[in-house]
């Protein structure tokens, strides 16, 4: 497993795209200055060894180089040692509505976006907790399988979209029946299922005996609903630009809100709490002293003890790509030359 020390030293790698533009322009510049001086035959022969790549080469080497340093700066590190530890917390799935209904943006920047930063925001307060995470529309899909790796978690959470699902609609019933085969645990004493969604529900009675079901396993319900109950229209992007608004079968342009008293009854027969995800920071806060409260069950997790640094390996790559870059010459390579890969002719 690999992490850094100093991410924010990749920041740095702007310079990048910069000293490529710069490159260019200068390039730019050269050759018209070139031409006002004389013209291409002309200059071949004033300057029979220049190379036209060299300059190309150099500029790579010099990037490479500058790469190496900011990986440097921020430490790679590498874990040598797994063995297992004892830890404290609540298993917790996470269910994410990906129907197109989320698509609304009466919620910037859209209601799948704002559900996902606030799960992503909910796991920067977790510490020991195992979590998981699930992504639903007409059906439901696992994303996740229970884990402590909350970067591995972070990173399914942001791939999910609209698309991802074939099957739209909103079955809540079957995000609740596959989280409950999420918790493998007989002996875990607290297990808890975020709903995050904006209430429409086509499973119809379907989602109470799932709920029943839930409840029969030690799980608790709790939703956080996104988006607004005087609702938005459902816009079809293509490339960021919006095409149409969507329609129904009638051609007037459906308008999804958010459908708080679905979500409510929900978390109430779920022995849960129905929280409004509008103020990330309240919602976030809110959750963080219900999880609090709960009683922790230890269990066993592996994770890397022991890193080594590995930065010193960048810096000789750095030294070596700038070494190059400064002792490699403009001119053309003489053994290169005499090869005469691209036939030129010697006696122009």
């Amino acid at each position: 497993m690999v992490q850094f020390d100093e991410t924010l030293y990749f920041y740095l790698l702007g310079i990048i795209p910069v000293i490529v533009l710069l490159f260019l322009m200068l390039q730019i510049w050269k050759k018209s200055k070139q031409k006002a001086f004389a013209n291409a035959p002309m200059l071949k022969r004033l300057a029979p060894d220049r190379s036209l790549f060299k300059s190309t080469l150099k500029l790579i080497f010099l990037l490479l180089g500058i790469t190496c340093l900011v990986i440097a700066l921020a430490n790679p590190k590498i874990g040598t040692k797994l063995e297992t530890v004892k830890r404290e917390g609540v298993d917790i799935v996470f269910a994410v509505d990906v129907s197109k209904s989320m698509l609304a943006e009466d919620i910037a920047p859209n209601r799948l976006e704002k559900g996902k930063r606030l799960v992503s925001e909910i796991i920067n307060q977790l510490a020991s907790d195992r979590i998981g995470i699930i992504a639903y529309a007409g059906q439901a899909y696992p994303q996740l399988p229970i884990t402590t790796d909350y970067g591995a978690a972070k990173m399914f959470l942001q791939s999910m979209n609209t698309d991802m699902l074939s099957s739209q609609g909103t079955a809540i019933n079957s995000a609740i029946d596959l989280a409950s085969t999420y918790f493998d645990d007989a002996e875990q004493t607290n297990r808890v299922l975020f709903i995050i969604s904006d209430g429409e529900d086509h499973s119809e009675g379907n989602t109470i005996d799932a709920l029943e079901n839930a409840i029969n396993q030690g799980i608790k319900v709790y939703t956080i609903g996104v988006g607004k109950s005087k609702g938005a229209p459902i816009p079809i992007k293509r490339n960021g630009i919006v095409e149409r608004l969507k329609k129904n079968n009638e051609g007037d342009v459906v308008i999804t809100r958010l459908n708080e008293p679905v979500l409510t009854e929900i978390a109430q027969k779920g022995n849960g709490v129905y929280i409004n995800g509008d103020n990330t920071e309240d919602a976030v806060n809110f959750i963080k002293e219900e999880l609090a409260q709960m009683d922790k069950k230890e269990f066993e997790a592996k994770q890397f003890a022991e890193y080594k640094d590995q930065f010193q390996w960048f810096v000789a790559l750095a030294l070596f790509f700038l070494f190059l870059d400064i002792f490699l010459l403009d001119r053309k390579t003489q053994w290169l030359k005499k090869l005469n890969l691209f036939n030129e002719d010697a006696n122009e």
